[in-house]
């Protein structure tokens, strides 16, 4: 049914839980706020950094740009590897790979670091392209990064395509360039969050996502 298939990165291919929650605190303690529980921080994996400076912690747009240096400071040489990758990855992108599919990540995590993560947990070979945000921000939104990989394809038919994430922004990215899309819900999503936000299929486990696909 789907010859090319989109992945998102944290939530979804990685548990990327201590990582990003770690930066999270390194970035808020530059402006002396203190988190006493990680769970709070949860909040930040998915969604572009910089809306959730904003929301959260009433960031100006200034200073949520600020925040995103302060967080690299920390994600970029000890973050981005308190990661693990989820039981069951390797095998269904083995699987993928067997059948002829192609392979694509669509992460809002800035393309640079998703390479890194990638090479370092050994899924790099999987992957046919790999679309991320840029590093100033300016590509963030998933919706501009699902174009962004479909600008890398030669003229897809979109009723091939599917997006497979753990959060809403996945799956309205997903509607918002036409495609179908698959919530999962071993990341940091709910199946309320993905049913309001009109998912086509929604998995429990990694091991629910390659009978959808075919």
């Amino acid at each position: 049914m789907y010859d090319i298939i989109l992945f998102d990165l944290d939530g979804t291919l990685t548990d990327p839980g201590i990582g990003i929650t770690n930066s999270v605190a390194h970035a808020l303690a530059h402006w002396n706020i203190e988190v006493s529980d990680r769970a709070e921080l949860y909040k930040f994996i998915g969604p572009p950094l910089s809306d959730s400076f904003m929301r959260y912690y009433g960031f100006s747009e200034e200073d949520a740009i600020r925040a995103i240096a302060v967080y690299r400071e920390y994600f970029s040489v000890k973050g981005l590897y308190e990661n693990e990758v989820y039981p069951g990855i390797p095998e269904l992108l083995e699987s993928l790979k067997a059948q002829g599919k192609t392979v694509v990540l669509a992460t809002s995590k800035p393309e640079k670091f998703a390479v890194e993560i990638l090479r370092h947990f050994g899924l790099y070979d999987y992957f046919d392209i790999i679309a991320g945000a840029s590093m100033n921000e300016s590509r963030n939104k998933k919706a501009d990064v699902i174009a962004y990989a479909i600008s890398q394809m030669n003229a897809p038919d979109l009723s091939r395509l599917i997006m497979i994430g753990d959060r809403e922004h996945d799956i309205l990215g997903a509607k918002q360039m036409g495609i179908d899309s698959i919530g999962v819900l071993y990341g940091y999503g709910d199946r309320p969050e993905h049913e309001k936000a009109g998912a086509t299929y929604i998995a429990e486990k990694v091991e629910d996502i390659l009978p959808l696909l075919n």
